[in-house]
């Protein structure tokens, strides 16, 4: 009997997972196993926690979730605490697995995880999967056969040349070796602080499938809000201004394709127009990003990005950092902004820009801090999405106009005229 692991990382999904798919054709059994790795809820460097309290809880749900589905088809998840290059070679052994199946990592801090744990499997092969492209790598077909150094190029030659795959099927049946019933930890095992609700919250965040198929369908079949979505997007307040994708993804409970096929559906039943195009759009800048990271994994998180800089210095004060982390800069829109990511996990696109451009052009302080804060408050933090777009707007990635330094008086009035997201968050 041949039997595999299913190795879950931020791929908690059945639907359009390849890793699963390939593990289930290839195999007569397979074990799904995730691992709470202590080092994800460590305080890093930069003083902050890799995973915060509003991520953790979203996790778990995810988690739960999962484990739901993969009993209804006759397997299970078997959750475990610790370090994965341990416990899946000591997995591996007991069950007398060949194969350990995962998702293909790309930053810098998970792919020496990864290659830890593929050096300690003594008779066993780990087989990485490119799971979280909208389009596969294999399917790019640059000119000169380079990454475009430029977003707007690379989405050119992208669009005129690739195509979006099919999805990979949910199976209906999985055979796996018994496995027990999960005792589920709370967040305060994990060493965070419970959460508690903020009534002001543009959307009550719910990890897993389940949840994140009901967003989908909600947003796009029965509220049609994807075809106004360009003119609301950059919205401050509310449910449906934006389409709250953010989190599923970047924990792997929804899939690019799955939302892009769904974008299709919708198209051709109620017609495709700038909107439905736009959310497409931004798909394409999460796999520009990604493919960004694994080119340059660890120089994202360096001081000059990947630029050659010179001269690049910051500030070093405690003082205007912490003033704006709780909101008490002397920019009432950055202040709403952050009180609202501190409340709730979230902060809109707008705001992000907007706080980000605060911190490196208003404060000059180093954009690290910035995006390592945002790495454990946010609960749909993306280690591609949240450094790139960091070092973009700093000047240290890849915008070719060296940083966006916004206007905030400008912004606030063109997005915030009549200042009730302030007054929201401000109690003005």
């Amino acid at each position: 009997m041949k039997r595999a692991i299913v190795w879950y990382t931020t791929d908690l999904r059945l639907h359009d997972n390849e890793t699963l798919f390939k593990a289930i054709e290839e195999n007569d059994e397979v074990l799904p196993v995730y691992c709470i790795d202590p080092r994800y809820f460590e305080t890093t460097k930069a003083g902050f926690k890799k995973t915060g309290k509003f991520r953790a809880q979203f996790l778990l749900e995810s988690l739960k979730d999962l484990e739901q589905g993969l009993r209804k088809r006759g397997s299970g998840l078997m959750v475990l605490n610790g370090r994965p290059e341990r416990l899946l070679d000591e997995l591996c052994k007991e069950y007398k697995v060949e194969k350990v199946y995962t998702k293909q990592e790309i930053a810098w801090d998970e792919l020496q995880m990864q290659n830890a744990t593929e050096k300690s499997l003594s008779n066993c092969e780990l087989i990485k999967v490119e799971n979280s492209f909208l389009y596969h790598k294999n399917d790019l077909n640059f000119v000169h056969g380079k990454l475009p150094a430029i977003f707007t190029e690379y989405r050119k030659q992208l669009e005129k040349n690739a195509k979006v795959r099919d999805l990979f099927i949910c199976p209906d049946k999985i055979n796996s070796p018994n496995i027990e019933e999960i005792i589920w930890p709370k967040i305060e095992d994990l060493g965070l602080s419970s959460i508690v609700k903020d009534s002001r919250t543009a959307y009550d965040f719910v990890g897993g499938e389940g949840a994140a198929m009901k967003r989908l369908n909600t947003y796009l079949f029965e509220t049609h809000c994807i075809s106004k979505y360009k003119e609301t997007r950059n919205g401050l307040i509310g449910e449906n201004y934006s389409s709250k994708f953010s989190a599923a993804l970047a924990m792997g409970c929804l899939s690019a394709k799955h939302i892009y096929h769904s974008i299709m559906c919708y198209e051709a039943q109620f017609g495709a127009n700038d909107s439905t195009y736009w959310l497409v759009f931004e798909l394409l800048w999460r796999d520009y990003f990604r493919l960004m990271m694994e080119k340059y994994p660890k120089q994202f998180f360096l001081k000059n990005g990947i630029q050659k800089l010179h001269n690049l210095n910051f500030k070093h004060s405690e003082a205007d950092f912490e003033n704006w982390k709780q909101g008490k800069t002397e920019d009432d829109f950055v202040n709403a902004n952050m009180i609202e990511l501190r409340n709730t996990g979230f902060m809109s696109n707008r705001g992000r820009q907007n706080v980000a451009s605060y911190l490196c052009h208003d404060l000059k302080l180093d954009w690290r801090l910035g995006a390592s804060y945002f790495e454990e408050m946010l609960i749909d933090y993306d280690v591609s999405s949240n450094w790139c777009n960091w070092a973009y707007i700093s000047g240290v990635g890849n915008d070719p106009r060296n940083g966006r330094a916004f206007n905030l008086e400008k912004q606030a009035t063109t997005y915030d005229p009549e200042a009730k997201y302030r007054r929201l968050w401000l109690g003005q």
